[in-house]
């Protein structure tokens, strides 16, 4: 029997003819790397290869690590096995990454999004004959709105607060949400405050975009200076000692999962904007169909449900177990953003 050009095993996604990994889970030799956030991106591999872009972001995140960039749509062979890395749209530096070998395609979307942010390079959809896809918010109820629409509605809030002479908290994830957010707040309304963990990634950043100017919040900073203002801090700050000094304060959270209100009820946030960095259900079967793939492979997110709906389209579909946590991990606490309170 034929092995599979990629196989899911107990350390990731093996590319056995090239002897490389795409974003796995543990410590090998070699690994491809889709993008910077932490379950795609993780310390331990001997070498990574990566998007140009992506490399000062992940040896923030990683320290001293042997890393190697390229180019999108520039193509490179291991052991015979022609590699390239196409636009996921899904934060800056972020790829999709293209195998060929022996007249056969795979891709590996990473993490992904077809709506454009103004950040990230935007989606490119890659024909292939195996498309192995997340499916993070794979139900016909994730439905977007136009991002302007959104930052309309975020820029709003954020002036109805300082009317009131209130403090507008706005959580994102530090490495993707908070730059988009910060591309798109106005800057007209007041100043931005942010928290370390997200000005030390926009720091990195801020080379290759351009963002409004931000002020980093220290145990100098007073509740008076922080009044009216907008701050954008990471999720893992809701609730703790730092947010205290900012009474009296709004929160709000960015993130496709505040579709259900019982989620910005569970987390205790004040106002919910939809705004998410991965594809909502029309994206994912646009996405699909553009590739011409018949064989799908659905990893994190809404995969049985999704598998399900596409093998009754007639897809050749089914789902693969991985450690990718899409955009749950934008509510889970981060040991970096702790250490940089």
């Amino acid at each position: 029997m034929k092995t599979p050009l990629l196989i899911f095993n107990k350390n990731g996604i093996y590319c056995e003819a090239a002897d490389v990994y795409l974003d796995p889970w543990f410590p090998v030799d070699k690994a491809i790397i889709t993008h910077g956030h932490a379950d795609h991106s993780r310390y331990g591999h001997k070498k990574y290869i990566t998007h140009h872009t992506n490399i000062p972001i992940i040896k923030h995140r990683l320290g001293d690590i042997t890393v190697s960039g390229v180019s999108y749509n520039e193509s490179f062979t291991i052991n015979n096995v022609k590699f390239s890395l196409h636009p996921a749209g899904h934060i800056i530096g972020s790829s999709q990454v293209r195998v060929e070998h022996k007249g056969e395609v795979w891709v590996f979307t990473g993490d992904y999004k077809l709506s454009h942010d103004g950040v990230s390079v935007p989606y490119e959809c890659v024909r292939c004959d195996t498309f192995i896809t997340e499916c993070t918010f794979g139900l016909p109820a994730f439905a977007w709105k136009p991002q302007e629409d959104v930052f309309t509605e975020i820029n709003t809030w954020w002036s109805e607060n300082q009317a009131e002479g209130k403090t507008s908290i706005l959580f994102g994830y530090s490495l993707g949400k908070a730059q988009r957010l910060l591309k798109h707040l106005d800057p007209s309304i007041g100043k931005i405050y942010t928290h370390a963990a997200i000005e030390n990634m926009t720091e990195v950043i801020r080379p290759m975009v351009s963002f409004p100017e931000t002020t980093r919040i220290t145990k100098e900073t007073t509740k008076e200076e922080l009044k009216g203002t907008m701050v954008i801090a990471p999720p893992s700050t809701h609730g703790s000692p730092w947010i205290r000094k900012m009474v009296p304060y709004v929160t709000a959270s960015a993130s496709g999962w505040m579709t259900f209100r019982g989620a910005r009820r569970r987390r205790a946030i004040d106002k919910g904007f939809v705004l998410s960095d991965h594809c909502d259900w029309q994206e994912l079967l646009t996405a699909i169909e553009g590739t011409g793939a018949q064989k799908i492979i659905t990893t994190h997110g809404y995969t049985d449900i999704f598998s399900k709906y596409l093998r009754e389209k007639g897809y050749d579909a089914r789902t693969e177990k991985t450690q990718y946590e899409g955009e749950a991990n934008e509510m889970q606490t981060s040991n970096k953003e702790v250490e940089e309170v």
